[in-house]
């Protein structure tokens, strides 16, 4: 941990502006976040993005989850152009107990709603992330139009656009898309999504609790949360299944919409990382029209 004084301009000077406590320590985690130890004893996380609104957008995800009082999230300080200030997550071991009691507060948040498909949170800006890419808030009422148009298609011409996906595996895709209205299963209202649910978003903390970082949050299908678990592998991945169906049970063929629902953060792989990913996109959509 280092205990050198702050430039003025770093992550321990914007701790101490957006918290009113010294930074006394601070330590790198990443080539974003560092760790500052303020002089109360509060050890928080100042993360860095110079994206336009990244932060921005990030600090109003936290808060709308938050608001729920369902799932655990770090405490949001303040937010400062390109910086953000929330509470460190003391780490701690995956737990089946932890699990089932997880999915069932992710029950409850995605509960709480949204005004609308596509709907940023309250205070957050239209032009959104998901990771280090672009995510467009727009609302819709129909998911399976706004989910073709806002979240799969997008990702898929610039895939092709930069040579990653070919013109003939984008046409795949493109019919899977088509028939989206009768691949969906039952309608749902909107759900309050987390949005970039993968297992390193979702923190084991010392409390014996689940607690949720990096939200890309907007209405959506609350299926797609639990697709983009799947899709990375998580710590005792059933037994959140398991404690989610136990406060509300998914609609039956839940499983097999996974890969529909997995095309969009596939996509967004394919944009950010490359090839590997295209291809696991056009397998989901084979396997979506194979139904």
């Amino acid at each position: 941990m280092s205990t050198r004084p702050d430039s003025g301009h770093g992550p321990g000077a914007v701790a101490a502006r957006l918290t009113g406590h010294a930074a006394t320590a601070e330590r790198p985690l990443s080539a974003v976040l560092t760790e500052v130890v303020l002089d109360s004893g509060r050890v928080v996380v100042v993360k860095h993005d110079d994206a336009p609104g990244a932060m921005r957008a990030e600090a109003a995800g936290l808060r709308w989850l938050a608001a729920t009082g369902t799932v655990r999230v770090p405490t949001v300080h303040g937010h400062d152009g390109g910086w953000l200030v929330i509470d460190r997550v003391p780490p701690g071991r995956a737990s089946a107990d932890a699990a089932a009691r997880f999915g069932g507060e992710l029950a409850a948040l995605h509960a709480t709603g949204a005004p609308a498909f596509g709907s940023p949170p309250p205070t957050g800006p239209e032009e959104a992330y998901i990771g280090l890419a672009p995510m467009r808030n727009v609302p819709g009422t129909d998911w399976p139009s706004w989910y073709a148009a806002h979240r799969v298609l997008p990702y898929l011409r610039r895939a092709v656009d930069d040579g990653t996906l070919r013109p003939a595996e984008a046409a795949v895709v493109e019919r899977a898309c088509a028939r989206v209205p009768e691949l969906a299963g039952p309608a749902e209202p909107p759900a309050r999504l987390h949005g970039d649910l993968w297992n390193g978003n979702v923190l084991w903390g010392a409390d014996g609790h689940v607690w949720l970082i990096d939200p890309a949050a907007h209405g959506g299908h609350r299926e797609t949360d639990l697709a983009m678990l799947r899709l990375f592998g998580c710590p005792h991945l059933e037994r959140i299944l398991d404690g989610y169906q136990q406060v509300a049970p998914l609609a039956d063929g839940w499983r097999d919409r996974v890969g529909l629902h997995q095309l969009f953060p596939l996509l967004v792989h394919a944009v950010l990382f490359g090839r590997g990913y295209a291809e696991q996109a056009v397998a989901a959509a084979r396997a979506a029209l194979a139904r």
